[in-house]
């Protein structure tokens, strides 16, 4: 796949050369010429251009990408003015881009954007939820459903996965087993060894009942 990363700040840079590590192709676009320098052996091609400016951003093609990323900094007249571009006049598929409060968020949803993240928000509340979390790992999907990685309980240990019966009992699902920094299979009949960590979806009520055995 094709992505357009527009703002190389800390969030565009990381998207940007996080996406070029997951093989895709990636043209990375900044104002600033010497980001611009810094990112260009990391990613397929890297420009320094007028951001805000609709003939610059057609000259390179912005509207064959599939996704557009925007994350540009704390100007949100300059972020909603790039939306506009993009959406309204260049006819780009797909547009991610990053907001700094709500009432932004409100007008990136106005203008058109497809998707729109609040980085700081999110990551607050993700740090949180896992500082409070009895587990090993947590994502919470919902406000009621989550996957874990849960520490094995002392009872599981030499049972087969299809013997605990984990959704009729509990009400979750194991999809995998984390043995040593590898990520396996739920083979039903893998035998649980001390040490293995549980990857399991459900109920965040029924997946702390697990942490009580």
């Amino acid at each position: 796949m094709k992505f357009c990363v527009i703002g190389l700040g800390r969030l565009g840079y990381h998207v940007a050369t996080r996406l070029a590590l997951n093989n895709a192709q990636v043209l990375a676009i900044d104002s600033n010429p010497s980001i611009v320098s810094s990112i260009k052996d990391q990613v397929t091609h890297a420009i320094c251009l007028r951001i805000t400016d609709e003939e610059s951003l057609r000259s390179v093609g912005i509207q064959t990408f599939d996704t557009v990323i925007v994350s540009v900094g704390e100007n949100m007249a300059q972020s909603i003015l790039i939306n506009v571009l993009l959406k309204k006049k260049l006819g780009v598929k797909k547009v991610i881009t990053r907001a700094i409060n709500e009432i932004h968020k409100e007008i990136l949803d106005l203008v058109g954007a497809d998707q729109v993240v609040i980085p700081e928000k999110e990551a607050g509340i993700h740090l949180a939820d896992t500082i409070t979390s009895p587990f090993a790992d947590f994502i919470k999907l919902s406000p009621d459903f989550a996957i874990s990685k849960l520490i094995t309980p002392k009872s599981f240990i030499g049972k087969k996965i299809e013997v605990l019966n984990l959704y009729m009992t509990y009400h979750i699902h194991c999809f995998g087993i984390e043995k040593e920094s590898k990520i396996l299979v739920a083979d039903p009949d893998y035998i649980i060894q001390a040490g293995d960590k549980l990857i399991c979806g459900g109920l965040q009520a029924n997946l702390e009942k697990l942490v009580l055995l």
